[in-house]
């Protein structure tokens, strides 16, 4: 397993200036609309999660999963004091075990990817959660992954079943946005 950011290293990560490099609206809400279940992956302190719950609005959901603990505990009391806790679903997974079943419309994968045992595994197991038509972003740093590593990611995803949809430009990242058929 590659390195996973520390609990405490959240707090660098998720913060008001990163707004304006890694805008949630422009990543994301492209993808996610009103009545949706979304899933986060590697969700940290909920950046994109409560972005997203608020996209989702009052009839969607959003699944955030993060191996650590503290990560979802810091994640759910700024969801409820940004109101809206009763949308978001935090889900502890294990370091080769995503362990969520449930159906998403949408699943987001930010700087995650790099950071699993089994890129394949981790893929299928996401893959499974999928609906028809559903789609996946996946967004790695430039810094932690290279182009090479980032296409062999690429081919993984296609092995699973899903499909290259598009290629967003998302600041300092690699992207790929992939649909279950």
């Amino acid at each position: 397993m590659g390195f996973v950011c520390p609990w405490w290293g959240g707090y660098f990560i998720d913060n008001p200036l990163r707004r304006l490099i890694h805008d949630p609206a422009k990543i994301v809400g492209p993808y996610v609309r009103p009545g949706m279940t979304v899933m986060d992956v590697g969700c940290g302190m909920g950046f994109f999660a409560i972005a997203m719950a608020r996209m989702v609005g009052e009839t969607g959901r959003v699944i955030a999963v993060d191996l650590q603990q503290k990560m979802l505990d810091v994640l759910n009391r700024r969801a409820a004091r940004a109101g809206l806790a009763q949308r978001i679903r935090t889900h502890r997974c294990q370091a080769d075990v995503l362990g969520i079943h449930q159906p998403v419309d949408f699943a987001l994968a930010f700087a995650v990817v790099h950071e699993v045992p089994d890129v394949h595994r981790f893929l299928g197991q996401v893959h499974s959660c999928l609906r028809a038509e559903a789609k996946l972003l996946v967004a790695e740093p430039r810094l932690h992954v290279s182009g090479r590593a980032f296409q062999a990611m690429v081919a993984l995803a296609e092995a699973v079943g899903l499909e290259q949809s598009e290629q967003p430009v998302v600041r300092w990242c690699r992207a790929m946005v992939f649909v279950r058929r």
